[in-house]
């Protein structure tokens, strides 16, 4: 899977001078019995594989463990704390500012990584979060989901879709039967464990490729809008 991996030279980025580079964040969290403990971190890393493909920014590796908590109680879950994200990324950006890249957008994977719109707010400009509520939702209506984002929060119909397009082979048998919907309340108190033994909450039956396409080519479209605001 080295296409998930930035494979430029540093005489590439002295030719192509880029001004903003882009970091995907992932985590390492279990997704069911059907995705692997990896699926944020390849989604990341695919869309911004994508993004990188269609527009002149610096594709970064990825960040693969992150705040994963709510997951805890599955084994292969790792996580570290909120404090240290924030200080990986806040020095990344850093060195890349002082090699000549001054901007930076976070493509974030796991939305328990709270931490990461504080990041971007404290930039004050110079970093963005993609892709944002407004970009999942725009790819979700053009993939025609029929699964609620609420209501598809982890190893559903979105996730399962993205990897059929992308990495079929990652998928394995058993998604066709795994649907679990819930109320998730107390999540953050509770952890996921309270909501769902399998550790789904979705509709990953309903996943297809064809979706997954849709869902990836929009968000490289709507990227357009976030390089914008970066100026």
């Amino acid at each position: 899977m080295t296409e998930l991996f930035p494979l430029a030279t540093t005489a590439d980025v002295r030719e192509a001078r880029p001004e903003v580079a882009i970091l995907p964040v992932g985590s390492f969290e279990q997704h069911g019995a059907h995705l692997p403990l990896a699926t944020d971190t390849v989604i990341a890393a695919t869309i911004a594989n994508a993004v990188a493909a269609a527009y002149p920014v610096l594709h970064l590796p990825p960040i693969p463990i992150s705040c994963s908590h709510e997951h805890a109680a599955w084994p292969g879950t790792a996580s570290i704390s909120a404090r240290t994200l924030h200080s990986v990324v806040t020095d990344v950006a850093a060195s890349l500012a002082a090699s000549g890249v001054p901007r930076l957008v976070l493509v974030n994977g796991h939305g328990g990584n709270y931490v990461l719109s504080n990041v971007v707010q404290e930039a004050a400009g110079a970093m963005a979060l993609f892709p944002g509520v407004a970009d999942w939702q725009a790819a979700h209506t053009a993939a025609g989901l029929r699964t609620s984002l609420d209501d598809d929060m982890h190893a559903g119909e979105l996730e399962t879709s993205i990897l059929l397009h992308a990495h079929p082979h990652l998928v394995r048998p058993g998604y066709e039967t795994a649907d679990h919907v819930t109320d998730r309340e107390h999540l953050l108190t509770l952890g996921l464990q309270a909501y769902t033994e399998s550790g789904v909450v979705g509709r990953p039956s309903l996943a297809t490729a064809a979706k997954g396409h849709v869902l990836l080519d929009t968000l490289v479209q709507r990227f357009a809008g976030t390089l914008a605001a970066l100026g």
